[in-house]
């Protein structure tokens, strides 16, 4: 079947899916040398290191909505232990293997049932939550995190987040995205989606009346 995410995209000839494939690459790269020891690092994501989280990356771009839903069941609806156990699939027996898992899904289309626009987020999210604790520093295409941080702010598909930021005013000083209304919250685009969905380390680079409730919304994410 066509996904019409991907159908919508190459009409375009840009789109959620070459921004996906942009990240993954990009990401994939900044791992590449990594020692085994830093592979063992702690990442935003408690309880999973950041080779950990990397083989989930790996796990939602292998899942298709057929293979998703049978493993649900398998799990008896326990979503977060379908999360762990297609975790473990492609974690691998080595740091290498696992980083060479996900360079075969950069470029693929294959998702759960989620919108494209939802994968693009938890790629950025979940590089992020790998790069920071790892003191990797990358610069995002301004289009893309806007793009994300205006899915979030009106989806609690998958993580809070519009719940999360409810009767708050976020405001971007590097780009264009602007929502709500309330206490001022203002920063970077990338620090405002961190926020949104549970990173609370990210209020440190935010401003605003609204910093310090947003922070006590912040969950383990």
């Amino acid at each position: 079947m066509t996904d019409p995410d991907l159908t919508a995209d190459q009409s375009r000839g840009t789109g959620v899916w070459p921004s996906i494939r942009t990240e993954r690459a990009a990401l994939a790269a900044d791992l590449a040398d990594l020692t085994d020891q830093r592979w063992a690092t702690p990442s935003l994501c408690t309880g999973l290191t950041v080779r950990e989280v990397l083989a989930h990356l790996t796990a939602s771009g292998s899942l298709n909505a057929v293979r998703w839903m049978a493993g649900v069941i398998r799990c008896r609806f326990d979503f977060d232990k379908q999360v762990a156990m297609r975790l473990a699939e492609q974690l691998g027996t080595t740091p290498g293997e696992t980083l060479e898992r996900f360079r075969r899904i950069v470029p693929s289309t294959t998702k759960p049932p989620l919108p494209a626009i939802a994968m693009l987020g938890e790629t950025i999210v979940h590089a992020e939550d790998i790069r920071r604790p790892l003191g990797i520093r990358h610069d995002y295409p301004i289009e893309a995190v806007t793009r994300v941080a205006e899915y979030y702010q009106g989806s609690d598909l998958v993580v809070l987040a519009k719940g999360r930021i409810n009767g708050l005013k976020l405001v971007a000083d590097d780009g264009p995205f602007t929502t709500g209304s309330g206490p001022l919250v203002s920063g970077s685009t990338l620090a405002l989606i961190m926020a949104t969905t549970g990173r609370a380390s990210y209020c440190d680079d935010l401003d605003g009346d609204g910093v310090e409730l947003l922070r006590s919304r912040c969950q383990t994410a």
